[in-house]
């Protein structure tokens, strides 16, 4: 579904990405690590069409540039970009209005029931906090019912509450076939919900892993710091 493909990324000298190579498929959670400037958010949001890239991206067998494409992918960056004058249901009808969704007023409405937001849908982006503007960007994602969705760091800033009503709601979406890639530093948090993980270094993928390879008894932390070396989390 999500099919990235010797993605190499610029930044005048500095190579943020070189010749990564990232597959997601449907009913698939993967995670992706690695050390602060290692390129996440550079693949990221290359495979979400924020940058533009040497290599080859599809989604879903469409170019990552095309409105197929955007069709079919949802995308939660670590940083929620709300309209600071639209509120929070007004949010949600923009994003319904974009993608021409019909009879989606209920999935709103549940979605902003599921993350607590529901006496919070008549406030402005600005009025609310930033736990808040993170699960409002997750429920604009979620509204057109994508088959992927990536996200950025999407465990920050929620509360607890919140962080299960996520991990409950992305087994039910990989359950559902749809393909996840999580960009993460809370690695603990993923340990019991990922099928494979790509674990950057210096703009490279230094392995990929699927659960069943690990040894028995490791676990996902171990195997990150073993690659890494790098005893902080990030």
């Amino acid at each position: 579904m999500i099919h990235a493909e010797n993605v190499t990324k610029r930044y005048g000298k500095l190579l943020a990405n070189d010749r990564v190579c990232v597959d997601v498929e449907g009913g698939e959670t993967a995670v992706l690590l690695g050390p602060n400037g290692a390129g996440k958010s550079t693949i990221i949001k290359s495979i979400c069409a924020l940058l533009r890239f040497d290599g080859r991206i599809t989604i879903g067998g469409y170019g990552n540039t095309t409105p197929e494409a955007k069709r079919l992918l949802g995308y939660v960056p670590e940083f929620p970009a709300l309209y600071p004058l639209l509120t929070a249901e007004e949010h949600l009808e923009f994003i319904a209005r974009a993608y021409r969704l019909s009879s989606w007023e209920g999935r709103a409405a549940e979605l902003l029931r599921r993350f607590d937001l529901e006496d919070k849908r008549r406030k402005l982006g600005k009025e609310l906090s930033k736990g808040m503007q993170q699960k409002l960007s997750l429920c604009c994602a979620l509204l057109p019912e994508p088959k992927a969705l990536v996200f950025d760091e999407p465990l920050v800033g929620i509360d607890p509450q919140g962080i299960r009503e996520l991990k409950a709601l992305m087994a039910e979406l990989k359950k559902s076939g749809c393909a996840l890639l999580l960009s993460t530093h809370m690695i603990e948090t993923m340990e019991e919900n990922w099928d494979l993980t790509y674990i950057m270094v210096q703009g490279r993928i230094a392995r990929v892993c699927r659960r069943e390879e690990l040894r028995a008894g490791e676990s996902l932390e171990e195997m990150y710091f073993s690659i890494t070396g790098d005893g902080s989390g990030a």
